[in-house]
């Protein structure tokens, strides 16, 4: 075959490459060219005929050249036809989705709206805005330290006991885990504050946790809090109570009143749990309440010094307090919602009333 004759096919390729319309006629013309009655591979077998050594070598490269230039055509016609096609592909699979269910038959039409838990959360993100706290997020998967040890719950602590703790199988056994508590942000906000000079701190830190708790009517294994923390100087446990009265006054109502009980918390001193009155039976006494009139909300308490020391803090110059309670409670309280476990249960008649 002369070198005119390969010429010819690659001008014939050439064209035909381009006129192709779909992946699949490009992959023929490929095919073709590999073939064993290809003009490229009857050139390659007629190189051994060639005595002299240079043209036999210039012949070579002349069908290389010649071979790289057809599949490199086809290489990128092939990337051009295969983006149309994808996105012929994906104009016929479309949805229509302006389209407008008006039939009532099964269901009317209603437009979606955010979950009783998250418009509860927004909703104590804006009183507590408004009592001039600032709004603060942190990772929901924590370290050993942050979860406990910072927290003056070392390893071995009886206080640990309190958490059923759902760890992660990442680096040593039982250094990493699913926050149990939204306390750890009270030594990252304090760190942080150190490392930038930035006391005091007026902060409110809502999120998710995780616990191996077995769904009640008032606990559920994945749950929602928020936590506060104040540091400053002078501050004392009444700005504590205050500050949790007037919490329930704003978020629940004025007939809605607060109370503080002796309690332990290894990272609070002296500690208290916070009841506010039920507001499903309204201090009458129902099964939520478990007929006491009052519903545990949180825990609270001025932080320990162990805590500032921690993080390098001089508990002599600096005092505060922490505070927590559930999301989730505040949903069920607020909304007289007498089973937690309908939060969970994705029952749209359950949704719609809010």
């Amino acid at each position: 075959m002369s070198e005119l004759d390969l010429e010819g096919y690659l001008t014939e390729s050439l064209a035909a490459v381009a006129s192709a319309e779909r992946v699949a006629e490009l992959d023929a013309i490929e095919s073709q060219s590999k073939a064993k009655n290809s003009p490229l591979i009857a050139a390659r077998r007629a190189l051994g005929s060639i005595s002299d050594e240079t043209q036999r070598k210039e012949r070579g490269r002349d069908i290389q050249h010649i071979s790289d230039a057809l599949l490199s055509a086809i290489s990128l016609r092939r990337e051009a036809l295969a983006a149309n096609e994808r996105e012929a592909w994906l104009l016929e699979d479309a949805l229509d989705l302006t389209e407008v269910v008006t039939s009532k038959v099964v269901f009317p039409s209603t437009r979606g709206h955010a979950h009783v838990v998250a418009q509860t959360r927004a909703s104590l993100e804006e009183v507590f805005v408004s009592m001039g706290f600032s709004i603060e997020e942190g990772p929901e998967v924590e370290t050993d330290w942050y979860n406990f040890e910072a927290l003056n719950l070392p390893p071995g602590h009886p206080a640990r006991d309190m958490y059923d703790t759902m760890y992660l199988d990442l680096g040593n056994a039982e250094t990493v885990l699913m926050r149990t508590h939204t306390s750890p942000m009270q030594i990252h906000l304090l760190e942080a504050a150190v490392a930038k000079n930035a006391l005091p701190i007026h902060a409110a830190i809502p999120g998710r946790c995780y616990r191996l708790d077995t769904p009640d009517a008032r606990h559920l294994p994945v749950f929602h809090q928020v936590e506060g923390l104040v540091v400053d100087k002078g501050i004392t446990f009444g700005d504590l109570a205050g500050v949790i009265e007037t919490f329930t006054a704003a978020y629940f109502g004025p007939d809605i009143h607060s109370r503080l009980r002796p309690a332990y918390f290894p990272f609070t001193e002296p500690s208290a749990e916070f009841e506010i009155t039920c507001t499903i039976c309204r201090g009458e006494g129902c099964r939520t309440c478990s007929k006491t009139g009052w519903i545990e909300l949180g825990g609270c308490g001025m932080i320990d010094p162990a805590v500032f020391d921690a993080v390098g803090i001089d508990s002599a110059e600096w005092s505060g307090f922490a505070f927590g309670f559930g999301i989730d409670r505040c949903a069920q309280m607020r909304h007289s919602i007498a089973d937690m476990r309908a939060l969970i249960e994705n029952d749209v008649r359950f949704s719609r009333q809010f």
